[in-house]
């Protein structure tokens, strides 16, 4: 049996650095360098607990899972308005309003605007106008605005049955029952009443009633008759027909009268009780047109009559009703048309703030007055009536006392 090959044995120089020989060594040999502690073999000496500084092993750790996270969920659709089946009170609910009917509602809204705006216009251009200033010397200008209402009881556009319905008459020519002024200004509106037999001075007529200056040569002459005895500028002129004042008061529903006895008229075709009633447009008239139930003060009630119906007709036309209404707000505008005439250079806007003013002449929003009489033959008051006009002229209806504004002109010691 072969013997196994030994290695160098102990001493060898070559190898005396592996085997731990005593032999001299290289100083670039590599030294193994033990342990603190360790014995002659190289290993790690008995100690009674781990040392400080024995290298410890440590176990390799497992790398953790991060945590398990739920998905989110999911976001619901938005709901409608229509959807909702609730009232929406939810914070982040908002119904949406469908954007077609939104246009549809916005067309309608402009549409109806554009009506308002457009009959008005219309029935304006249907209004027929007057030649109404005179010529020559007239008062200058003066502040606020001063319109002259004439009601005309003028048959000519009126049929032989409208005549007979009315109780007008078979009167010819034109002459006035309405004469009055209205001033629009800073201070509260004005409607006052000129008696139609106030006596006054005509210019190249003398001394007559007034209604006889409309006569005698039309708008024109009692302009400048009203401007000559009163100082007053006139700065638009409103004449208003039978026919036409029927058609509004018909237009409007009807007004309110409050008549203080029962009238009885033949001759203005009236029969009314005493007491606030409805009205309808024949009755009206015959309402304001009437001056014989009153012996006492005759043509003075009359005009304190006409007062109160142009002011409940007001009113009526400028109710939230009328506006509402389409077919009442194109009747009202329509009769409107038919039952004015003005003088030349009355615009639109003009027209439409006498009918504004028309409803602001009761109570603390104007005044309804005579003008100042001195007795019922009928005479002005000269003291009396000049403060009036004054008044007028400077635009000051505010400084107009209760001893100069009374219903029937009179003053207050004599009615009471």
């Amino acid at each position: 049996m072969s013997e196994r090959p030994q290695g160098p044995k102990p001493g060898t120089p070559e190898y005396d650095w592996l085997y731990g020989g005593s032999s001299s060594r290289d100083d670039d040999a590599t030294e193994a360098i033990r342990a603190p502690g360790a014995g002659a073999s190289g290993r790690p000496a008995p100690q009674d607990g781990p040392s400080p500084d024995q290298t410890r092993v440590i176990p390799p750790t497992q790398p953790t899972a991060p945590p398990h996270r739920q998905p989110p969920p999911p976001v619901p659709p938005r709901q409608t308005g229509s959807d909702s089946g609730g009232s929406g009170g939810g914070r982040g609910f908002r119904p949406r309003f469908p954007r077609r009917r939104f246009r549809i509602v916005m067309l309608l809204l402009v549409a109806w605007l554009v009506f308002l705006v457009a009959v008005p216009l219309y029935a304006f251009s249907k209004v027929s106008t007057v030649d109404a200033f005179p010529k020559g010397a007239r008062p200058d200008d003066q502040d606020g605005t001063t319109y002259l209402v004439v009601g005309s009881d003028s048959r000519e556009d009126l049929s032989k049955e409208e005549r007979k319905r009315l109780g007008t008459g078979g009167g010819s020519g034109r002459r006035t029952d309405t004469i009055m002024l209205m001033h629009i200004g800073k201070g509260p509106n004005l409607l006052m009443s000129i008696p139609r037999d106030s006596l006054v001075d005509i210019p190249g007529h003398g001394v007559s009633k007034i209604n006889a200056a409309f006569a005698f040569g039309g708008p024109k002459l009692l302009v400048k008759t009203v401007e000559k005895n009163t100082g007053i500028k006139v700065d638009n002129y409103v004449e208003i027909g039978f026919g036409g004042f029927v058609d509004v008061v018909d237009a409007v529903g009807g007004i309110e009268i409050c008549p203080e006895r029962k009238m009885k008229d033949k001759l203005a075709n009236l029969d009314i009780p005493k007491g606030c009633q409805e009205a309808d447009g024949v009755t009206a008239l015959g309402y304001a047109r009437s001056r014989h139930t009153d012996p006492r003060y005759g043509d003075v009630t009359r005009a304190r009559h006409q007062r109160e119906v142009v002011s409940s007709i007001g009113d009526e036309a400028t109710s939230p009703w009328t506006v509402v209404n389409p077919v009442r707000y194109w009747r009202v505008n329509m009769a409107g048309a038919k039952t004015f005439s003005v003088s030349d250079g009355t615009g639109p806007i003009d027209l439409a703030r006498f009918a504004w003013a028309m409803t602001r002449v009761n109570g603390k929003d104007g005044l309804t007055c005579g003008v100042p009489i001195r007795d019922l033959a009928v005479h002005w008051d000269e003291q009396r009536s000049k403060q009036m006009f004054e008044h007028i002229r400077n635009d000051d209806t505010e400084g107009i006392g209760k001893g100069l504004c009374t219903p029937t002109g009179l003053p207050k010691s004599i009615t009471g």
